[in-house]
């Protein structure tokens, strides 16, 4: 089975930057749709961005323009850039990975922290 270990987050001003990256092990990383997804506390789990394994991309809105997700299959590794940093941004982060046609092979990694604060 698949196994996802997240790293990149820490504590970081408004307005800098931080970027996080996810390695997969366990299966074919090409044939996986990948994902970011955060949570806050008290709140649900929500989507960030989402890349397919053919490389296209969607983004929430409250972080298009800001954030860029992208994906190195050579090195079975996802990334997410993220720049212009707010601290409505904190949240656990946590990477997810889906198989492109079986959808109940879906896995998630335990987490990085994200925090946002002057």
């Amino acid at each position: 089975q698949v196994q996802l270990v997240e790293s990149g987050g820490g504590l970081v001003q408004p307005g800098g930057s931080l970027r996080l990256s996810c390695t997969q092990s366990g299966d074919w990383f090409s044939i996986y749709n990948m994902g970011w997804y955060r949570q806050a506390p008290g709140k649900q789990r929500d989507v960030v961005a989402t890349i397919t394994y053919g490389g296209s991309t969607n983004y929430a809105d409250s972080v298009k323009g800001r954030f860029t997700i992208s994906r190195d299959n050579a090195n079975n590794t996802l990334f997410l850039q993220m720049n212009s940093l707010k601290p409505e941004d904190t949240a656990v982060y946590y990477c997810n990975a889906r198989h492109f046609a079986v959808s109940t092979r879906d896995y998630w990694g335990q987490g990085t922290q994200v925090t946002v604060s002057s």
